[in-house]
């Protein structure tokens, strides 16, 4: 391929309008008034429509983002700006019929017809050039590595650089943040309460409290809201670690504490905010039941283990053959445990979703239940139905008890029975 435009006529010189397409081209880049660059009617055999090229940086060094776009695929590649410059005069030499430059100030259409010859059109326009994106652009953080109680956790080394074994915990802690942060929004929540009233948030299993003090600070430190954050959990070795971290910096006196207690018989004060991660079987059960008598606006669940459902999915129905197999009831089981979660908390007043919280490259359990309590109530023939859709699965599928059922009927906030 040709790596300069000739200048020698002799030698064989492209045709004028090329040439000064090629020049403007060239000249919008330098300027900055590089907009997009669309190669189209393309000459020869195959499903290639059109190829678009985008000016970015990658690694700080300037590129040509080339899209081809096919029938029933995309396919990208990055030049360097200086070799995909080079490459152009031999591209429009016969493999493509049109060429398309879009600038800040101008529209340069470029013709070539079978036989070589080409015709330029311009026309004045005026748009927002398109500065060179940062291809590698760095992603944005709820939380800096600055924070010193990530260095008390053992997440940062003395100069607040990232462990690198803790990498996978860092991008968990910054994901929960972010999920936290919208359902927050969603509720109404991010902004100061009348009086100074505190945001109140109760974190079940909290472990050695990455999470609580993530979210403490974001709560606090970010969005300058005055928040009782408590972390609760079993052991006690724990509770005094974080306990030790949170005094030692001072954020006991800020409205971050940890004590030992279980999500079956703590009774917490009016919450805003419930969470419960990797709570195992019908444990996230009870910290939901608890988080609505609690009048929380948000509900986070990442469960963890679903035994409840599981030996009810072994009488006779039509999938026995398939559950047969212990992955599989496995898998039904938590689809169906979770599934009927979520329509629980709808039929109690929340909107739910149950999504993919990260990776399974960083945590097998990377499920997660977030519930954002409604502003106004559903109507009533709304909230029946889901109630029927409930009956119809669990008489399908033959199940017997739901936990989070029982406690919600318990406390006669569901009906006692719903016909199929």
């Amino acid at each position: 391929m040709k790596s300069a435009l000739p200048t020698d006529p002799a030698a064989g010189a492209q045709p004028p309008a090329t040439t000064r397409f090629l020049d403007a081209l060239q000249a919008s880049l330098a300027a900055g008034r590089f907009v997009k660059l669309v190669l189209a009617k393309p000459r020869g055999a195959g499903d290639l429509k059109r190829a678009t090229a985008r000016h970015i940086a990658v690694r700080g060094e300037p590129v040509l983002s080339w899209v081809h776009t096919h029938a029933t695929r995309d396919l990208t590649h990055n030049l360097p700006l200086a070799q995909a410059l080079g490459e152009l005069p031999a591209e429009l030499d016969g493999r493509w019929g049109q060429a398309h430059l879009l600038t800040a100030d101008e529209d340069l259409q470029l013709l070539i017809s079978k036989d070589g010859r080409s015709t330029l059109r311009r026309s004045a326009v005026q748009r927002e050039a398109a500065p060179a994106a940062a291809h590698d652009r760095a992603k944005h953080r709820h939380l800096s590595l600055a924070s010193p109680w990530l260095h008390a956790l053992g997440v940062t080394d003395a100069q607040q650089r990232l462990v690198p074994a803790m990498a996978r915990k860092w991008k968990q802690i910054n994901k929960f943040v972010e999920v936290v942060d919208h359902a927050l929004a969603d509720a109404g929540l991010k902004s100061p309460r009348p009086g100074g009233t505190p945001l109140r948030v109760a974190d079940f299993g909290c472990g050695k409290g990455y999470l609580t003090f993530a979210l403490h600070e974001h709560l606090s430190t970010t969005l300058g809201l005055p928040a009782e954050v408590t972390g609760i959990e079993l052991r006690p070795d724990l509770v005094q670690l974080c306990n030790d971290a949170a005094q030692s910096l001072g954020l006991a006196d800020r409205g971050l504490r940890f004590i030992e207690g279980d999500v079956r018989d703590w009774q917490p004060p009016q919450l805003d905010v419930m969470i419960a991660l990797h709570a195992c079987d019908t444990a996230t059960d009870h910290a939901l039941h608890l988080g609505i008598r609690g009048g929380a606006s948000v509900l986070v669940c990442s469960p963890c283990c679903h035994k409840q459902i599981r030996p009810q999915l072994l009488s006779p129905h039509p999938l026995r053959p398939i559950l047969q197999h212990g992955i599989h009831l496995g898998q039904e089981a938590e689809m169906l445990t979770d599934g009927l979660r979520a329509l629980l908390l709808e039929a109690a007043g929340f909107d739910a979703q149950v999504f993919e919280f990260i990776s399974l490259e960083h945590t097998s359990k990377n499920k997660m239940i977030l519930a954002v309590r409604r502003s106004t109530p559903r109507p009533a023939q709304a909230v029946d139905e889901t109630l029927r859709q409930i009956a119809e699965i669990q008489a399908f599928y033959g199940i017997r008890e739901h936990a989070l059922q029982t406690l919600l009927r318990r406390d006669g906030m569901l009906p006692q029975d719903v016909a199929a």
